[in-house]
């Protein structure tokens, strides 16, 4: 099992009062299994997947990931832990706007205690499509080659789990499409992706979906025919 979450639960406090935004949430994901979790804004799809990232520790439950709890770590054993593990892409892609496109998918490189890895990078800029852009910075950049540049960059470390944030969120179709493809070749090769959305056309790719509504699950995970 590659990611396991235990009745987690994630409790906001506003002053003197709360907000519930994850309630009871318990859901698995195996290594090359793809699954979406389908919600409408504001249910606790990304309080989810930031807690499942170890980037928000929940008020209750477990995490697990790769048989590891990253909220057992200090914060810098957890940030390798995460670089080392997890790709994450969003859908505000969070690239570094004075950096060329190479420099945005070297950089989580320099996050783990390896040496960067420059060749990993320029096979990610061909296999992208990239190879043309390379040196230009984001604000020179469709958001096709933003979020296709933010998808290498989650891959520099060769992760075991993607975690996808609304990613097809600010994409055309055709662009949407590509994303969704790689997210699914990756599960084909043994990796693990979740990714929270609204978007049908995203859960259309996924192999199970699961939907959520006020912090808590209204369905089982149900299996989807992958495309």
């Amino acid at each position: 099992m590659l990611l396991q979450l235990q009745n987690i639960s994630k409790t906001y406090q506003d002053g003197s009062s709360s907000v519930q935004a994850v309630d009871g949430v318990s859901m698995q994901l195996d290594a090359g299994e793809f699954v979406a979790v389908q919600g409408p804004s504001g249910c606790g799809k990304s309080t989810l997947l930031l807690t499942a990232g170890g980037l928000l520790k929940p008020t209750s439950g477990t995490v697990t990931i790769d048989g590891q709890d990253p909220y057992s770590m200090t914060a810098d054993e957890r940030a390798n832990f995460r670089a080392r593990t997890i790709g994450f892409v969003f859908q505000q892609f969070h690239l570094v706007p004075y950096l060329s496109v190479y420099e945005n998918i070297l950089a989580p490189g320099m996050a783990v205690k390896t040496k960067a890895n420059p060749e990993r990078a320029q096979q990610l800029i061909e296999r992208f499509g990239l190879t043309d852009r390379q040196h230009h910075v984001p604000a020179k950049l469709s958001s096709g080659e933003r979020q296709r540049v933010a998808m290498a960059r989650s891959l520099l470390n060769e992760p075991e789990l993607i975690l996808a944030d609304e990613p097809t969120g600010n994409l055309d179709h055709e662009n949407a499409e590509i994303l969704l493809q790689f997210l699914a070749e990756f599960a084909s090769e043994g990796g693990g992706v979740l990714l929270v959305t609204h978007d049908d056309r995203a859960v259309s790719h996924a192999q199970k979906a699961i939907h959520i509504l006020d912090g808590k699950l209204t369905s089982p995970a149900t299996a989807m025919n992958p495309v």
